[in-house]
């Protein structure tokens, strides 16, 4: 699992247009990457995703982290005609050990934008993957992974 930031907070991705382009990069400079994403979500300061390199090797994750970041910021910069501006302040890895911890994560990323008080229902926000999972999932799946208990990866989280 992977939270990142940007730097100060500051919420550069603020726009729709915006929020889309770097949910569309995300999705591209993973696959790119070989990483397949398992559930993801973006915000105008900051993103999570769960993923898993084709080949169960997680060494390309900075490669492919250090790329999203610099064509981000390199876009958000010239959108706003500013040089050399710092985007992203840093991002945290996690290796997902047990199945329960899975799960609860797959949970926290679906639901992060009814966190944030932005929609209703998680499906409901366009730049995650909510709407995705439930479509291709079936309804237990989906209810036993919403059942899992987040708060302690809220508390964690906000500290970013």
């Amino acid at each position: 699992m992977v939270t990142a930031a940007t730097y100060q907070k500051i919420h550069y991705f603020k726009s729709a247009d915006r929020l889309k382009f770097l949910h569309e990069l995300l999705l591209k400079t993973a696959e790119e990457s070989g990483w397949k994403l398992h559930a993801w979500a973006v915000f105008p300061n900051h993103y999570h995703f769960i993923g898993r390199h084709e080949d169960g090797n997680s060494e390309s994750l900075k490669a492919m982290i250090r790329k999203l970041h610099s064509l981000s910021a390199r876009e958000m910069n010239r959108l706003d005609e500013t040089q050399g501006r710092k985007i992203w302040h840093n991002y945290r890895d996690s290796h997902i050990q047990s199945e329960k911890s899975y799960l609860a994560r797959l949970h926290y990323v679906h639901a992060n934008a009814v966190h944030h008080g932005l929609v209703q229902k998680a499906d409901q926000y366009p730049w995650c993957s909510a709407r995705w999972f439930e479509q291709i999932e079936n309804s237990a799946r989906v209810n036993t992974i919403y059942s899992f208990p987040i708060s302690k990866l809220i508390e964690r989280d906000e500290t970013l």
